[in-house]
């Protein structure tokens, strides 16, 4: 049995403390302290609006990004706030995550964590 080595964090809150104090930071140390081998954080949900309108989160997940985490997007709910362009200008891969979803939660590697 392979012992899960990939972190999906799943970012859906509209709260931005809930971003700084908690999706944000967990990320981004388990990416330098190398608790798991691969991070991921999908923007999804709220949160997709939340971040394209606050530069302060926005340079957070800039320093996300270039610490080697994946930023992903959920497609379907940045079209609906209209903010699709503003997060892959961000570098944000914005894709439909419901099947990436599905196949992280069905991998015994790959440990979910939503926020």
């Amino acid at each position: 049995m392979n012992l899960p080595n990939k972190l999906v964090v799943i970012w859906t809150s509209g709260d931005r403390e809930v971003a700084i104090r908690m999706a944000f930071m967990y990320t981004l140390n388990s990416k330098l302290k190398e608790w798991w081998d691969e991070v991921s954080l999908i923007v999804w949900g709220p949160s997709a609006k939340l971040l394209t309108e606050d530069q302060e989160l926005q340079e957070y997940a800039g320093k996300i990004k270039q610490a080697g985490v994946e930023l992903l997007a959920c497609k379907a709910c940045a079209d609906s706030y209209g903010v699709s362009e503003v997060l892959e200008n961000m570098g944000i891969n914005v894709i439909y995550t419901g099947q990436v979803l599905t196949d992280f939660l069905k991998d015994e590697t790959t440990k979910v964590l939503t926020v």
